[in-house]
C-alpha cells in the first residue's frame, strides 16, 4: 500500500505525531464531557427550572436543529461534539493536511521535485486528498469511541442516547470535516503559503459557527443558516434518532466534492514555480 500511495503515506507520516496528539486529545476531551454529563447534577448546570424554554440560539451549542434541548444528556454530549475545542482540533488537522496537498510544497520549493513524471498533478491531489480523508476519519473515530464507551458504561446515558446514534453522530462529523476540507483544498491548490490554507480553514469554521448562531438568534436573518456547515451538522439529533440525516450528509459531501473538483481545476491551470 505504501509503495502504491507514497504521497499519501508521506503526508501522514510527516504529521503522525500531530495526529496522534489530536486523536488522544479528542478522546480525552469527549471522556471529560461524558464525566461532566453524568456526575454533575443537571440543576447545577441549568438551574432548578429546567422546564423553561431554551432560547433558539442555544441550538448552536448543542448541535441540534431544535429537536434536542441543551438541558439533556443528548444535548450535553452533542455540545461536546460542537465545542470550540472540538472544532479547533479538527480544523488543525484539516488545515495542516490541506496545506500539505499543494501550498506547503510550493512554499518550500519542493513542488517541482514532486510533480514530475510519472507523478501527475492529478495523482498528487488525489493522494493528498486521501491522506486528509484518512486523518479526518481517525480523529472522528477517537472522539466517537470515547462517547461510545461512555454511553455503553453509564445506564443513564444508554437510556437517553442510542449506541447507533453515537455511530451516526461520528459519521455525520466526518461529513462536516470533509465539507470544510473541500474549499480548503481549493485554497491550497491556488495558494503559495501554508498560512493561507490554515487561515481559510479557521475562517470557514469560525465564520460558519457565527453565522449559524446569528441565524438562530435573530429571526430576520434566519435564512443564513443554510450557508453554514453547522446547520447540517447536528450530532445531538443523530444521538437521539440513531440515524444519519441523509439530506444533511448529502449537502456536506456535495460541498466536499465541489471543493475537490475546484482544486483539481485550479491545480491544472496554475504555475507551480515557487
Amino acid at each position: 500500500m505504501r509503495t502504491r500511495l507514497p504521497l499519501a503515506w508521506l503526508a501522514l507520516y510527516r504529521r503522525r505525531r500531530m495526529l496522534a496528539v489530536l486523536a488522544a486529545g479528542l478522546f480525552a476531551f469527549e471522556l471529560l464531557i461524558v464525566v461532566v454529563a453524568t456526575t454533575v447534577p443537571t440543576e447545577s448546570v441549568f438551574g432548578p427550572r429546567q422546564d423553561l424554554p431554551v432560547p433558539d440560539a442555544f441550538q448552536a451549542f448543542s448541535g441540534s436543529s431544535g429537536e434536542v434541548t441543551l438541558a439533556s444528556y443528548a444535548g450535553l454530549l452533542g455540545a461536546g461534539l460542537v465545542h470550540p475545542f472540538w472544532i479547533a482540533m479538527h480544523l488543525t488537522a484539516v488545515g495542516s493536511l490541506a496545506a500539505a496537498a499543494v501550498a506547503a510544497d510550493v512554499e518550500q520549493g519542493t513542488i517541482e521535485l514532486i510533480v514530475v513524471r510519472p507523478v501527475s498533478r492529478l495523482r498528487l491531489l488525489v493522494e493528498r486528498t486521501g491522506a486528509l480523508v484518512a486523518a479526518c476519519v481517525l480523529l472522528h473515530l477517537a472522539a466517537t469511541l470515547a462517547v461510545f464507551l461512555g454511553v455503553l458504561a453509564v445506564p443513564r446515558l444508554h437510556q437517553a442516547v442510542r449506541l447507533t446514534g453515537v455511530v451516526a453522530a461520528g459519521v455525520l462529523g466526518i461529513g462536516f470535516s470533509l465539507c470544510v476540507a473541500g474549499p480548503v483544498l481549493a485554497v491550497s491548490a491556488a495558494g503559495r503559503r501554508r498560512g493561507q490554507v490554515i487561515g481559510a480553514g479557521i475562517a470557514i469554521g469560525a465564520v460558519g459557527f457565527a453565522v449559524n448562531f446569528l441565524a438562530l438568534a435573530w429571526s430576520a436573518v434566519h435564512f443564513l443558516r443554510f450557508l453554514s456547515p453547522f446547520h447540517y451538522y447536528t450530532p445531538a439529533d443523530a444521538l437521539v434518532s440513531g440515524t444519519v440525516p441523509l439530506g444533511s450528509m448529502a449537502v456536506l459531501l456535495a460541498v466536499f466534492v465541489v471543493g475537490v473538483a475546484a482544486a483539481g481545476w485550479l491545480l491544472a491551470l496554475r504555475d507551480l514555480a515557487p
